[in-house]
């Protein structure tokens, strides 16, 4: 790829968003929009019986309340663990003793560039959590079989969960490039 030009539409704290003029591999010049988003980190909690923690909390773009693992961003000079560590314990009040990143993967490669980051998190311990000021979270956990009827039946949209809970379930894709 070859850059032609580049000028930034919009800049947010959590993103900005460009139209970018390039020449794509095999020679085809195109002009698109993309939202600049930085990475994030996703987090499968599970316990010692071998339950999945899930969050629930609003999404403005759904427009209601969606079950999905804990996750955010990862803050500048953070490694994607560091902010796995902090996102858990932040939304949950968990810490993890053992941890093990599964994969990376883009939510939608066709327009953003933030790549999430996917880590098992094991040998748990309580603690207080510390969303922040604008979230309001409740926290579940579910077995393997309610998880299971959950997928089968539609009810867990969030991409980055399904992502994570099929790994969970044994449909294990490669780590991802």
């Amino acid at each position: 790829m070859r850059a032609l030009a580049s000028r930034t539409l919009c800049r947010t704290k959590i993103f900005s968003v460009t139209e970018d003029h390039v020449v794509e591999p095999g020679g085809i010049e195109v002009r698109r929009v993309v939202v600049r988003h930085g990475p994030s980190a996703v987090i499968l909690a599970v316990d010692n019986r071998e339950r999945v923690l899930l969050v629930r909390q609003f999404r403005l773009p759904a427009g209601r309340s969606i079950w999905e693992l804990p996750a955010g961003r990862v803050n500048s000079g953070e490694t994607p663990l560091a902010a796995a560590r902090r996102e858990l314990a932040e939304e949950t009040g968990l810490h993890a003793r053992r941890w093990k990143k599964l994969l990376s993967f883009y939510p939608s490669p066709g327009y953003v560039t933030e790549r999430m980051h996917l880590f098992l998190a094991q040998d748990l311990k309580a603690g207080e959590a510390r969303p922040d000021d604008d979230e309001r979270i409740r926290c579940r956990w579910f077995s393997r079989r309610e998880l299971g009827a959950w997928l089968r039946s539609g009810r867990i949209v969030d991409g980055k969960t399904l992502v994570g809970l099929l790994w969970w379930l044994g449909l294990r894709p490669a780590s991802g490039g």
